[in-house]
């Protein structure tokens, strides 16, 4: 064998794994099926309702809470007119190690209102899921928004559950919001407890679980006019760190193909941009890597999700347009360098989706996530299946 070569065989070798580290992703390809008609679609859940394996589809419609089974995507409405006023939330996941979700609610929607409207429901379940639920109606703050299941201290779960507003704000001046955790109880009829996680931002309009360290509690990031924060518990206690600056509205994390830690944006609440953050090296704020998207009319839902089935995550990013006759749509994006800079773009949907809410899981167990997304003008629900 030509001894050069073998001098040059390590740079070939290492030249090969560059080019294929950087090689491009594929592209997003997708089967859309509109399985329902819906009044709004103020949130969704993506979990296993009645036990069987199968991701079903929990659905907060405007008076209406309601799951749709897989595969068939049969509707059962399990809650209705819990509140004079819409719905506005909902989380489902298993708490209790049986295979089957547990679901809160929230609801007595009032968008501007910061003293008395807002409501928090657990639901217990019946033996048959199918049927209708028993509500059991908590403590709330006004202007309840947006909740999530969290894994807590004591190998416990908690649901988490944020107003859009502190009470008697106006324009997000005044008393910053009461992010709170409650603590279920053996018997979930009885006094549920909480614990105060924050109680200093202001115009808060999503927040999202992760677990970004080595303890099994999970943290939770917070997007509100203050920009985004962490809240972790350790110590006995809630602890706070500011990630961003600028208002958010949106957010959600994801890993970038060499492993680095992102955040995802919709800046400012409704807003109309997009922006990706990558975690420091240090102890700073996150850093400002790419601007997806500047022109979103009313940018309204996340979702990080391996969609291509190439180990990182990639973004898709819904807008509704609902005020201003603008064009609602859902964008995907897939990075394309290990930094986070650069982006590919694909249009997933236009006018057809006016985007309230979506969420990422895999439906039908071939290892891809799938979009879905529930929609407020064009009152519909779509599930966009990814496909190799």
């Amino acid at each position: 064998m030509n001894k050069n070569f073998l001098f040059l065989l390590p740079l070939v070798l290492t030249s090969s794994l560059l080019l294929a580290e950087d090689k491009e992703p594929p592209l997003f390809k997708w089967r859309k099926v509109e399985i329902a008609k819906i009044d709004i679609g103020y949130g969704v859940q993506l979990t296993d309702v009645d036990g069987d394996k199968k991701t079903d589809i929990v659905l907060c419609d405007k008076k209406t809470i309601q799951w749709y089974q897989n595969p068939s995507w049969e509707k059962h409405i399990i809650a209705r007119d819990l509140t004079k006023r819409d719905n506005v939330c909902v989380t489902a996941r298993d708490i209790d190690g049986d295979g089957k979700c547990e679901i809160a609610v929230g609801g007595q929607w009032n968008f501007s209102e910061t003293r008395k409207d807002g409501a928090v429901f657990y639901l217990i379940p019946p033996k048959d899921r199918t049927q209708m639920w028993t509500p059991v109606k908590l403590y709330n703050e006004p202007s309840t928004h947006r909740m999530h299941w969290i894994k807590h201290h004591g190998g416990k779960y908690a649901l988490t559950v944020k107003p859009l507003r502190g009470r008697g704000t106006r324009n997000g001046v005044g008393p910053g919001l009461k992010l709170l955790a409650y603590l279920p109880p053996a018997d979930p009829r009885a006094e549920w407890k909480t614990e105060l996680i924050a109680d200093f931002l202001h115009l808060s309009h999503n927040f999202h679980p992760v677990n970004w360290d080595s303890d099994p509690e999970e943290e939770l990031i917070e997007a509100a006019k203050e920009g985004v924060w962490h809240f972790d518990y350790s110590g006995g206690k809630w602890n706070s760190k500011q990630l961003t600056k600028d208002f958010a509205g949106e957010i959600r994390d994801g890993k970038l193909p060499g492993g680095k830690r992102f955040i995802v944006t919709v800046e400012p609440m409704h807003g109309t941009k997009s922006a990706v953050y990558v975690e420091p090296e240090g102890d700073g704020l996150w850093k400002q890597a790419a601007v997806l998207d500047e022109k979103l009319q009313d940018g309204h839902a996340l979702a990080c999700a391996d969609y291509l089935g190439i180990g990182s995550d990639q973004i898709v990013v819904g807008w509704r347009a609902m005020n201003g006759g603008g064009v609602p749509g859902i964008k995907f994006f897939a990075p394309l360098d290990k930094a986070g800079t650069k982006w590919r773009e694909q249009q997933v949907s236009a006018k057809e989706v006016a985007v309230e809410d979506i969420k990422a899981a895999d439906l039908n167990g071939d290892g891809l996530a799938d979009i879905v997304a529930a929609a407020r003008q064009t009152k519909n629900l779509t599930i966009f299946f990814s496909k190799k």
